[in-house]
């Protein structure tokens, strides 16, 4: 898993609509918090994404960005998104598995994959990192709080 301190590389990210999602273009302007979900079919990573929806005005006044980022294909993250009627841009990956990355790989003999945030800083630096191979402790609730009170 990427570290606290360092910079965020480029990701080959696009949202549900195959447009691309560049990182950069958020720098200078924006915090991004990164949510990595297991999957769309992660019942737990559904309820993390639940608070995370009932946080949105704070997220919006501590000027950070929630991108919701799924390991499935555009047309499986788009249904689930509009099921879900979710407030958060959703991504995929545009070359390969965005969770892989980043550090978030499957263990268990492959079968469950890692999830969990990273919080960046409008220069790009990693402010939070959180990895989970458990989905009950992929969201770091608190730790993202504190990341985001020393945010400048």
């Amino acid at each position: 898993m990427l570290e606290t301190g360092t910079t965020v590389p480029d990701l080959a990210l696009e949202d549900t609509a195959g447009r691309p999602v560049d990182l950069a273009d958020y720098r200078g302007a924006d915090h991004v918090l990164l949510y990595f979900a297991r999957s769309t079919t992660c019942p737990v990573c559904n309820l993390h994404l639940k608070d995370l929806t009932g946080r949105a005005a704070e997220l919006a006044d501590a000027g950070v960005r929630l991108l919701v980022v799924v390991p499935e294909g555009r047309a499986e993250a788009a249904a689930w998104q509009a099921k879900r009627a979710l407030p958060f841009p959703v991504v995929t990956g545009r070359r390969g598995s965005p969770h892989e990355a980043v550090g978030l790989v499957r263990k268990v003999f492959g079968a469950l994959q890692q999830s969990g945030s990273l919080l960046i800083d409008r220069d790009g630096v990693i402010r939070h990192a959180h990895a989970a191979t458990m989905p009950v402790n992929s969201y770091d609730r608190k730790g993202i709080t504190q990341a985001l009170s020393r945010l400048g």
